[in-house]
């Protein structure tokens, strides 16, 4: 598998070129053969939420119950997420959710799928499909759960536990700013330079699951991003 991870293609060749839409991409998605992980996957699972929201929450991969639905973060960390947002005073209706890697990596332990964190290939090949959701969006706040998504959009030296909470310049903060320089101003399709916006990196609602002190990880999390529901307030 090694080799074949290596030599992932990539997802580039399989976004249509004249895809105006969420959905046609959603659509096309589907197809995807980028890297290998579409192989043991039950689906690709692409983002969901209104192209106009003016929050994008970009997290990791799909889990096993994300996998089996089609949708992101309808597992317990989707639940978590969705009560953490809630907290901290965000607009589910104006929240547009992916992950940066759009298929379940897993390895089998019996009959149970357990998560395994995508590799930088897996992250490298899937980006492609994040670029294209970002040309489509135009949102005032992105918010990057864990460090996965972190490095697909940051690069792989930024650091959550050391810039978490804090609101960055996007897309000047990207790994390739010019990758989301353009955005939707139209429904013709026609585009222009995306005015400032802000990014915020947090823990993934996973890493509050996991914690011994639960209680606390998720008061961080709420915290972090209740700065991105200010950010927008003001």
């Amino acid at each position: 598998m090694a080799e074949q991870t290596d030599n992932a293609p990539g997802a580039q060749r399989f976004i249509p070129p004249d895809a105006d839409t969420i959905a046609e991409l959603r659509t096309a998605s589907g197809g995807c053969r980028g890297c290998e992980l579409y192989r043991d996957a039950t689906q690709t699972v692409f983002g969901r939420g209104d192209e106009s929201a003016r929050v994008v929450l970009v997290g990791e991969q799909p889990g096993d119950m994300e996998d089996q639905k089609g949708l992101p973060f309808v597992g317990p960390a989707g639940r978590l997420l969705r009560k953490a947002v809630d907290d901290a005073g965000l607009d589910p209706a104006q929240i547009y959710l992916t992950n940066a890697v759009k298929h379940f990596r897993f390895e089998l332990r019996g009959r149970r799928r357990i998560h395994q964190t995508p590799d930088r290939v897996h992250i490298t090949a899937c980006r492609p499909w994040l670029v294209a959701e970002f040309a489509r969006l135009d949102p005032e706040i992105v918010v990057v759960l864990g460090a996965t998504a972190a490095k697909a959009l940051l690069g792989p030296s930024f650091r959550v536990t050391r810039q978490r909470g804090e609101l960055l310049p996007w897309p000047a903060s990207a790994q390739h700013p010019e990758d989301f320089i353009q955005v939707p101003v139209d429904s013709a399709g026609e585009r222009d330079d995306a005015p400032p916006a802000r990014l915020l990196a947090t823990i993934h609602p996973s890493a509050v699951l996991r914690a011994d002190d639960q209680d606390t990880a998720y008061e961080g999390l709420v915290a972090d991003l209740t700065v991105a529901a200010r950010a927008l307030a003001g």
